[in-house]
Parts: C-alpha cells; sequence; structure tokens
C-alpha cells in the first residue's frame, strides 16, 4: 500500500513538474516574441525618425523658396505699379 500511495504521489509531482515545464515553455516563447516585437519597433521608430528629419529638411526648403517667390513677387508689383505710376505723369 504504501509504495502504491508513494508511486501515486511520485506520478502526481511528475505531472506538476511537467506542467510548470510546458508553462515555462510558453512563457520564455512568449518573452522571445515580445523581444521581437520590441525590437521590430525600435527599427520602425528609427525609419520613421529618419523620415521625419528628411521631411522637415524638405519642409525648411520649401518655405524658404517660397519665401523667396514671395519676396519676387512682392518687387514685380512694386515694379509695375512705379511703370503704371510712372505713366500717369
Amino acid at each position: 500500500m504504501d509504495i502504491d500511495a508513494a508511486t501515486r504521489r511520485l506520478m502526481t509531482a511528475l505531472d506538476a513538474l511537467e506542467s510548470a515545464v510546458e508553462r515555462r515553455r510558453e512563457a520564455d516563447r512568449d518573452e522571445n516574441e515580445l523581444a521581437s516585437r520590441i525590437q521590430a519597433l525600435g527599427a520602425d521608430r528609427s525609419r520613421l525618425a529618419d523620415e521625419l528629419d528628411g521631411s522637415l529638411v524638405k519642409t525648411r526648403r520649401l518655405e524658404r523658396t517660397n519665401r523667396e517667390i514671395g519676396e519676387r513677387l512682392d518687387a514685380a508689383i512694386e515694379t509695375i505699379r512705379a511703370v503704371i505710376d510712372a505713366g500717369e505723369l
């Protein structure tokens, strides 16, 4: 009888150990998957930061060009007004 009880306790302990090992494997897989996702997010963040930097450079260039065009238009308008005013005299 004692051997049967000990065998049952041993089988129960082995089942519990097997379950614990399987839970640990799942936790390790989840941890590895999370690490991979974090690495992918880091790569995406770097790519997006580079794209943002490029966009900022392009935006500044466009703003500068827009300002220059505005200044040229203002100068052209003033020249046209001066010519019109001179013709009215």
